[in-house]
């Protein structure tokens, strides 16, 4: 895959496009982190994991700078490295589902998908002694969902998490390239999404450790979902 000027466009130009147009057909899910004036609040999530050796480096990185974030977890892999899980919960960090595998919601059926969310859920809960019912912000495997999707996700009370800025790291180009599509799209309510899975996740901890001062520098500040939802 080439990863020069041309990927660099499709990121920064047709990213944001997308984004807007989505977010008209999706108005219930939550694309921007609601926003009071003069704040400039900005959430890192991750998707995918945990893994077992890119997540507890991510996890480091994160405490040295006493940064929160949202991960967005898959329940087989949180079932299978429940001490990851842990670790991420005793830091602080938001918890959240991506479903059990990296399936596409619209491929399930409505039991099977309400199935996928509530494993995972049970999943968190028992990593970390906490209850299923505490984890209910959701995000869409690649972003796909159809609007009566997330209707129906609001019905079993879940609350469906887009996204506004997408750097393309699961392509792992070049870390720089990672910066600059960042810095291209963030603004105040962004959420930004990474991920510390197979996919991306080799290079994320090296990603976020330069990531981070390059937006403080910016005055950005960091929030979780929890966080941020005191305002939704």
């Amino acid at each position: 895959i080439h990863h020069g000027i041309h990927s660099f466009d499709l990121a920064c130009l047709a990213y944001p496009w997308v984004h807007r147009g989505l977010s008209r057909l999706f108005p219930d899910g939550l694309w921007q982190l609601p926003q009071q004036p003069g704040s400039h609040s900005i959430a890192l999530t991750f998707d995918d994991g945990p893994h077992p050796d890119y997540t507890p480096r991510l996890l480091e990185v994160l405490a040295r700078f006493d940064v929160k974030a949202t991960f967005f977890v898959l329940g087989e892999r949180a079932q299978r490295w429940p001490e990851v899980v842990a670790q991420m919960a005793a830091a602080g960090h938001q918890l959240a589902l991506h479903g059990w595998q990296h399936r596409s919601f619209p491929s399930l059926s409505p039991s099977e998908l309400r199935q996928s969310l509530w494993q995972t859920q049970e999943a968190l809960a028992t990593a970390t002694g906490g209850i299923p019912e505490s984890f209910w912000w959701v995000r869409p495997p690649n972003g796909l969902v159809w609007p009566q999707t997330v209707r129906q996700l609001q019905t079993w009370g879940y609350a469906t998490v887009m996204w506004s800025v997408v750097p393309e790291d699961w392509l792992e180009p070049p870390i720089p390239v990672i910066l600059e599509r960042v810095l291209a799209q963030v603004q105040p309510g962004s959420l930004i999404v990474l991920h510390d899975g197979i996919y991306g996740g080799s290079q994320v901890a090296d990603v976020t450790e330069r990531l981070i001062p390059l937006l403080q520098a910016q005055t950005y500040n960091f929030v979780t979902l929890s966080e941020a939802g005191q305002q939704i």
